[in-house]
């Protein structure tokens, strides 16, 4: 009782870690751009990753025929999400990137019924249809009304593509995850991605004067690699191995919600009432989406 109650609050702490790591990065990337914090954050990343690795003593070689398989999967998951990610928070709200990127559970569906990997069922159809209102709530629902040149509508667009990334990232990691431990497979995919973004990012870490940079932004790009994506990816998987991946996944509904809090709170953003609407109608999609796969999956341990 007492090792499932420290995994529930470890959890609940990696909630708090991811919904707060909008807001964070928000505000360093006021003074650091975005290129460079990716670059820079994906360094600690590795670094912990690897560290939990070689703790756990999870060696592994990768055979010939997967390494462009797996190149291919670094690249979509850090150069093509990451990018669209760290830009798009860039040109939109906190809050609205929170509440769009928790859409990816809505896109997983939609493309494993697309590839007839998983049939939609009836909530999740519903949980799709209330996700979709939602984000043209929040696309449409800004101070100026629906304009191409409003000051959130090119980060929102861009986060949505985000979301839809990671869900085909999503479907395509599972093949993997047969053959290498979670791990194992983000040791992989996050140094992939330290490679690739640190040099992308180095030209602009050239011309940024470091000595004037804060040490809030400093902190920003420490706690969201070491925490958000090394620290928290470990603390995940050990809660999907020790209550399962059904209870695990009720944590990460509260990332959009804690999300769209925190920016609201911390950064003072403010949303329309159309947007606060749209923002509900996803998260309870969210959470649709998920009810039956919970249930179903809840009477088959029975």
């Amino acid at each position: 009782m007492k090792k499932r109650t420290l995994v529930e609050i470890s959890l609940f702490i990696v909630a708090i870690i991811w919904a707060l790591n909008f807001s964070i990065i928000k505000s360093s990337l006021t003074e650091i751009d975005p290129l460079s914090f990716n670059g820079l954050r994906f360094v600690f990343a590795a670094a912990i990753i690897w560290l939990a690795l070689l703790w756990k003593k999870q060696q592994f070689r990768i055979p010939k025929k997967d390494w462009l398989p797996l190149l291919g999967m670094g690249l979509l998951g850090n150069l093509v999400y990451q990018g669209l990610f760290i830009i798009g928070i860039d040109y939109t709200l906190s809050a609205n990137a929170a509440v769009m990127l928790g859409t990816i559970p809505i896109w997983v569906a939609l493309f494993s019924h697309f590839f007839r990997l998983e049939r939609m069922n009836i909530f999740k159809s519903i949980g799709v249809l209330f996700a979709f209102g939602g984000i043209v709530f929040i696309i449409s629902g800004g101070s100026k009304g629906f304009s191409f040149g409003s000051d959130t509508f090119l980060g929102d667009v861009i986060i949505v593509l985000a979301a839809m990334v990671w869900g085909g990232f999503t479907i395509l990691s599972k093949p993997f995850l047969n053959r290498y431990t979670p791990i194992q497979f983000s040791a992989v995919m996050s140094t992939i991605g330290c490679i690739v973004l640190f040099l992308i990012g180095l030209p602009s870490m050239t011309t940024i004067d470091w000595g004037s940079v804060s040490y809030a932004a400093y902190g920003g790009v420490v706690y969201s690699g070491l925490l958000s994506i090394g620290a928290a990816y470990i603390i995940w998987n050990y809660g999907l191995q020790t209550v399962g991946a059904v209870h695990t996944a009720t944590y990460q509904n509260l990332v959009p919600v804690m999300g769209l809090v925190f920016g609201v709170v911390l950064l003072n953003e403010q949303l329309t009432l159309l947007q606060y609407i749209g923002s509900a109608l996803v998260i309870a999609g969210i959470v649709l989406a998920r009810w039956k796969r919970r249930e179903l999956r809840t009477q088959s341990k029975t």
